[in-house]
């Protein structure tokens, strides 16, 4: 795709922070437009330093950073970065986030707590961002926490794909913890296939699964949530399903946080398929021999082209629309 014409915005000009490198290389790619020069600099006391190499007057400009580990400083390297872009007088500038950090962080569930996400919604306005691009939010809310339009969008399409092209006969599609309940429903849909649910309740940093609701015995199941962190939800939830006699088991989840010991418990899991998407970095150390990671570079391609064009976003996900 060649996106290097004029629109009312100007010129697209992408940039990337040192979080996906990869993922922004991909993205460039899909859309033939090469990615801008810019120097990042960690001094010695650790304050963090960015240089554009040329002009960005007048242009649209996205800005392409992930916020995963190390959060704090890849944080800072998106707000500071957003900062250097704007003041260098673009037209607009779009910051596109595959993973937002903090998102648990969505409601005051407990006395003397903040709601980080909301203040990072705060920190990337105030930064410059004029719009914002992101994947699968831990919270639908959140998009309500953002003074600036945005576009929240969701990998079940890509997913979805890939599971159709499997054609599992007899499969189930689990929901690993409730607040997924709706997307592990939209997928279900789209497969065809039955739909049951975990439900869990979580007791300090741990999560306990408790029962399962719907039938998943001689089945094989796609078990999916938004993001696997320490593993924990998806340890209870899959002995529960081994409990209940089902078959097959395809892990499925849009974020591969993996933070320790998640690799160590997912290696020890009877499972098929790790099945996840690279809007997180993972390095060659936590890539186990049942993991399947799919690029979510073309969909967040588009949708900045069609951004920038001033097309409709909503028509890359049109064939989901009936399972809202």
């Amino acid at each position: 795709m060649n996106s290097s014409g004029l629109s009312v915005h100007g010129k697209i000009k992408l940039f990337s922070g040192t979080g996906c490198s990869d993922l922004a290389q991909e993205i460039s790619s899909y859309l033939d437009v090469p990615l801008s020069g810019r120097d990042i600099i960690q001094f010695p006391n650790e304050d963090i330093f960015v240089r554009l190499h040329e002009s960005i007057r007048g242009q649209d400009v996205f800005l392409i950073q992930t916020t995963s580990s190390p959060v704090n400083y890849n944080v800072m390297e998106l707000l500071i970065s957003l900062d250097a872009l704007k003041r260098a007088s673009p037209d607009r500038i779009t910051a596109v986030i595959p993973y937002l950090a903090y998102g648990r962080s969505d409601k005051k569930d407990q006395p003397r707590v903040p709601i980080t996400a909301r203040l990072m919604a705060d920190l990337i306005t105030v930064a410059g961002a004029d719009r914002y691009i992101t994947l699968d939010l831990h919270a639908d809310q959140i998009q309500g926490f953002f003074s600036i339009p945005g576009d929240a969008l969701t990998v079940f399409s890509i997913l979805s794909d890939y599971f159709r092209d499997k054609q599992l006969q007899e499969a189930v599609v689990v929901a690993a913890d409730l607040g997924f309940a709706k997307k592990a429903r939209n997928l279900a849909a789209e497969l065809g296939t039955p739909l049951a649910l975990i439900e869990k309740r979580r007791v300090a940093v741990d999560t306990e699964a408790l029962t399962l609701v719907g039938e998943v015995e001689n089945h094989d199941v796609i078990l999916v949530d938004d993001e696997v962190d320490t593993g924990g939800t998806i340890v209870n939830a899959v002995h529960i399903l081994r409990e209940h006699g089902a078959r097959d088991i395809y892990l499925c989840f849009a974020h591969p946080v993996l933070s320790p010991p998640a690799v160590e418990r997912l290696r020890d899991l009877s499972v098929k398929e790790i099945v996840t998407t690279n809007s997180i970095p993972i390095p060659e150390e936590k890539r186990l021999s049942n993991l399947t990671v799919l690029s979510v570079a073309n969909l967040l391609g588009e949708v900045i082209w069609r951004v920038h064009e001033g097309c409709s976003v909503g028509e890359v996900f049109r064939r989901y629309d009936r399972y809202e």
